[in-house]
């Protein structure tokens, strides 16, 4: 069973800083697609930005130019830097790895949580 494993939420003020880390205990991490994704209150769980194992990424409109996936295969981590952040960006971080071709095949981490004060 894959563990995946969330940190760097807070409290920070608008246009502040965060960089959320992502990691998975697996050996073959390298090849998973890693998700990020973000649930406000009242709101349903939206893709914030992906990356695959070849290290292509995409991001929601809504935080493009803003936010940055990279991944560093050899610490089996993700990280996801989010700069100037907005109130709009509060809500609960989870990080989802999906294996590359056997379908079915994913994870979830319990999340942290990012809370953008005004």
């Amino acid at each position: 069973q894959v563990q995946v494993v969330e940190s760097g939420g807070g409290l920070v003020q608008a246009g502040g800083s965060l960089r959320l880390s992502c990691a998975a205990s697996t050996s073959i991490f390298s090849i998973y697609r890693i998700n990020w994704y973000r649930q406000a209150p009242g709101n349903q769980r939206e893709l914030v930005a992906a990356i695959t194992g070849g290290g292509n990424t995409n991001y929601a409109d809504s935080v493009k130019g803003r936010f940055t996936i990279s991944r560093d295969n050899a610490k089996d981590t993700v990280y996801l830097q989010m700069n100037s952040l907005k109130p709009e960006d509060t809500g609960t971080y989870y990080c989802n790895a999906k294996h590359p071709w056997m379908g079915g095949v994913e994870y979830w981490g319990k999340g942290t949580l990012v809370t953008v004060s005004s």
